[in-house]
């Protein structure tokens, strides 16, 4: 894993050596970014949370099925927007609080048995329930809740007071990031010209980190963390495997990042074939929760996926970092 990142930093560390780009050639269309892509996907996630909050307040302990279907909606509108960290998201640690994970130390399941012993107040009241741990918060504590037999086979007394709280925190939090985006944060992207952005750049800057970021993550966390190595593949590392939901998420991940690339590259050919390459071989998986990693088939198929990820962001380096005037740097990410 160490030297698959290790290859691909240096292979963009190549391409990015050859000498400062002059001067930004291309200027994306802030405004449309931001009409077509952030604040849609944004307030789909705030249209679907608060669906899956209704939801768990009236079929929590009585329709399983139904908080399912809520939470897998509300799950997957935060995938299309889990690469845009920044701004709104990062503002009070929301973007953590709705998505807590990976979780290498297992703090999930101990925080939500916790919360679960007794009748603890925190579980009844919003305002104290936003000061817990980031644990026992969010999207991936729920996919315990909903989907873990330690959780569902015998519910505690209390289960659908912490199920229903978190549904409103998650709810909560969208609202929030949406309402900061559409009451400030986006005429402060667009006009490019205060104290958070200088100019369209540095603004431009921003979108490509964070599109790079979103790719690195679903190559290296949300597929390599359960590649692990070859002589030690780890399966029940993949994200969200209770729930079935490991392939989905790099499929959404890879779909929402084509959108901000092709608006960012204005429709760049080349960068949109790599993606629909990605997406073509994620959606004919027949393993959604990577659980074939140990077996030589299986694997390979997942490499042929990760290497196609890869390829993208080495495309993005080759032809739209030079025309936004992005001459080095590298935004790894740390893998587990």
């Amino acid at each position: 894993m160490k030297h698959r990142i290790l290859s691909l930093v240096l292979i963009l560390g190549t391409l990015w050596s050859l000498g400062p780009v002059s001067a930004q050639e291309l200027k994306p269309d802030l405004k449309k970014i931001v009409d077509e892509h952030i604040l849609p996907g944004y307030q789909a996630l705030v249209d679907r949370s608060q669906a899956l909050e209704e939801t768990a307040s009236r079929a929590c302990g009585k329709d399983l099925d139904a908080l399912k279907a809520a939470y897998n909606d509300a799950f997957d509108a935060w995938i299309s927007v889990s690469h845009m960290r920044f701004g709104p998201a990062e503002q009070n640690d929301r973007a953590y609080a709705l998505a807590y994970w990976p979780d290498s130390k297992g703090f999930t399941p101990k925080t939500l048995a916790s919360l679960l012993k007794g009748n603890d107040p925190v579980i009844h009241d919003l305002d104290e329930f936003q000061a817990v741990s980031i644990a026992g918060r969010g999207f991936y504590a729920l996919e315990f809740l909903l989907y873990d037999k330690a959780f569902v086979a015998k519910p505690a007394a209390h289960y659908c007071d912490l199920v229903t709280i978190i549904t409103e925190d998650i709810a909560a939090n969208a609202r929030d990031i949406l309402a900061d985006w559409q009451n400030g944060y986006a005429d402060i992207l667009i006009s490019a010209d205060n104290d958070t952005y200088r100019s369209e750049a540095e603004v431009a800057r921003q979108l490509y980190t964070t599109l790079t970021s979103g790719l690195q993550f679903t190559s290296q966390t949300r597929i390599g963390r359960p590649m692990g190595s070859f002589k030690r593949p780890r399966p029940r590392r993949a994200e969200v495997w209770r729930s079935g939901r490991s392939v989905r998420h790099v499929v959404l991940s890879l779909e929402a990042n084509r959108q901000l690339a092709a608006l960012l590259s204005d429709g760049h050919t080349a960068i949109d074939d790599r993606f629909a390459r990605a997406i073509l071989l994620a959606e004919e998986f027949d393993d959604p929760i990577f659980a074939g990693v140990g077996d030589m088939q299986g694997r390979i198929r997942v490499e042929a996926l990760q290497t196609a990820i890869d390829q993208i962001t080495i495309q993005l380096a080759e032809d739209l970092a030079p025309k936004l005037g992005i001459a080095a740097g590298f935004n790894s990410l740390d893998g587990d």
